[in-house]
């Protein structure tokens, strides 16, 4: 699995531009909006969550999206979730809590996490994600955000947050 650093050594050698911004430690959305000076683009939340069956997903959604875990289980037909355990956390995705993000998963090597991106982070023109350490964040365009993830073989389904329903899915 990959460190922090060694992701951003690995970004920095992508085709694709970001910005690295340094702040305090962020572990909730709260303390984001607190802390995180002045960054610009959309910044998010990330839910990791598993089911009874324990399968894992990725939830990627605007700061300030509202997601009810009933409706988003079954609209997206993910059984019962709940969120996952630390130790599912650092199993999966290789990160502790606070810094959970999409880029964690270029450590799911057997993509046992689906990952799922709201609509509204989709339409947007820059997104912030933690590069595996709460005390960073990459800011990032969707368009390279969502190519440099095809490009590692993740799997991305957009999600509408008005109904939960599947609106794309990249490959």
């Amino acid at each position: 699995m990959i460190n922090s650093t060694e992701f951003i050594e690995f970004i920095k050698k992508s085709k694709y531009k970001f910005k690295i911004h340094e702040h305090a430690n962020l572990h909730t959305v709260e303390d984001s909006k607190k802390l995180r000076g002045e960054i610009k683009g959309t910044h998010t939340k990330n839910l990791f969550l598993k089911n009874k069956k324990n399968n894992f997903f990725l939830i990627s959604c605007e700061e300030n999206s509202e997601i009810n875990l009933k409706k988003i289980s079954k609209s997206l037909n993910l059984g019962n979730v709940s969120f996952a355990k630390k130790e599912n956390l650092d199993t999966c995705l290789g990160i502790k809590p606070g810094s959970v993000s999409p880029f964690a998963l270029l450590n799911d090597k057997k993509d046992f996490v689906s990952f799922f991106l709201e609509d509204r982070l989709y339409q947007s023109e820059i997104l912030n994600f933690h590069p595996l350490i709460n005390s960073l964040t990459i800011s990032i365009a969707v368009n390279d955000f969502v190519s440099f993830m095809i490009e590692n073989n993740k799997k991305i389904h957009i999600f509408s947050s008005a109904d939960y329903n599947i609106l794309k899915t990249y490959e």
